[in-house]
């Protein structure tokens, strides 16, 4: 590539944890929307138990990036080496190394390194990729290291569920209502405000202002990627409740021979630090769960009888 240098940028964290615990975090990308702040949903294309294929999007200076990275895991060594196909521009090629080195006393040393091409090389575009690099590659390392260092509560942390109904109407009619997310301020009681961008067709960027059964109200702001051939919505909230670390979720529209059943998954890191301020004096861990199990099964399931009500009543009237 005449006239572009590779660039390469190291960044490292010592985290108070086990190696084997640190690698297990970077070795299983389907769950990094959960434990990562920059990306937003995963898919595993292929995967032989060394090498994978992923589809990934994440968050990069503010914008939403999509990408196929191809990934080979040596657990032994515990390293993971990366390769981006076909990368968004200005970005010509990206390669990097995930490392996890045993230091004394039971702690690790991970280490993310990056090496990269611009098209052209132009050094406003070189800036561009450097700052997202170094702005994700920091949040990742951060978060890898809070969670990897409580890996003894991780379990009671991460909080996993689904809520489903039956509906007696199309598949499409459910996914339509699901996927015109702009609609639910004036169909859905528990949200106030809600604004909408897409840019990129089917990727959306909203901002959402939720009723709670209190009477009181907080703001999310989420990205969803859809895909309506399979009849999933996956998302991320970007800005969580005081409560949620992080929170990832996905509604699936499932038909069969008699009709159709729509599922809300859920999947939340619960921010330990803040359950008394937000629950109270003396609230611990199991009354966090129960608490965010009860909240956001109850909106979530409001929202699928809401669609069910639609796919039927369209029925009905046609």
């Amino acid at each position: 590539m005449p006239g572009e240098r590779v660039h390469r940028t190291a960044h490292s964290v010592e985290v108070a944890a086990p190696a084997g615990v640190v690698y297990g975090l970077i070795s299983n990308a389907v769950q990094w929307p959960l434990f990562l702040p920059p990306n937003v949903h995963v898919e595993r294309l292929e995967f032989d138990g060394r090498n994978e294929r992923l589809r990934m999007w994440a968050t990069a200076n503010g914008q939403i990036r999509s990408w196929i990275t191809r990934r080979v895991q040596d657990p032994q060594a515990r390293r993971i080496d990366f390769r981006r196909q076909h990368p968004q521009a200005p970005v010509e090629t990206m390669n990097g190394t995930w490392t996890v080195e045993e230091r004394a006393g039971g702690t690790s040393l991970l280490t993310l390194r990056h090496d990269f091409t611009v098209h052209g090389d132009r050094p406003e575009d070189v800036a561009w990729v450097e700052l997202a690099t170094d702005t994700d590659s920091g949040a990742e390392l951060d978060h890898l290291k809070r969670l990897a260092e409580r890996w003894t509560r991780l379990d009671q942390l991460v909080l996993s569920f689904e809520d489903a109904v039956r509906v007696k109407g199309p598949a499409e009619l459910v996914y339509d209502f699901l996927y015109r997310v702009s609609d639910w301020p004036a169909l859905v009681p528990h949200v106030a405000r809600l604004e909408l961008t897409e840019d990129t067709p089917g990727v959306q960027v909203m901002a959402m202002d939720s009723r709670t059964a209190d009477g009181s109200a907080h703001i999310t702001e989420s990205v969803r990627v859809c895909f309506p051939h399979a009849g999933r919505i996956v998302y991320k909230e970007t800005t969580t409740p005081a409560l949620m670390d992080a929170h990832t979720g996905e509604w699936s529209v499932l038909p069969d021979e008699s009709g159709v059943t729509v599922v809300s998954q859920h999947s939340v890191v619960l921010r330990e630090e803040a359950i008394e301020s937000v629950l109270g004096e003396g609230a611990d861990l199991a009354r966090a769960r129960r608490y965010a199990r009860e909240a956001l099964g109850r909106d979530s399931t409001a929202t699928l009888n809401l669609a069910k009500r639609h796919a039927e009543s369209a029925i009905r009237v046609l």
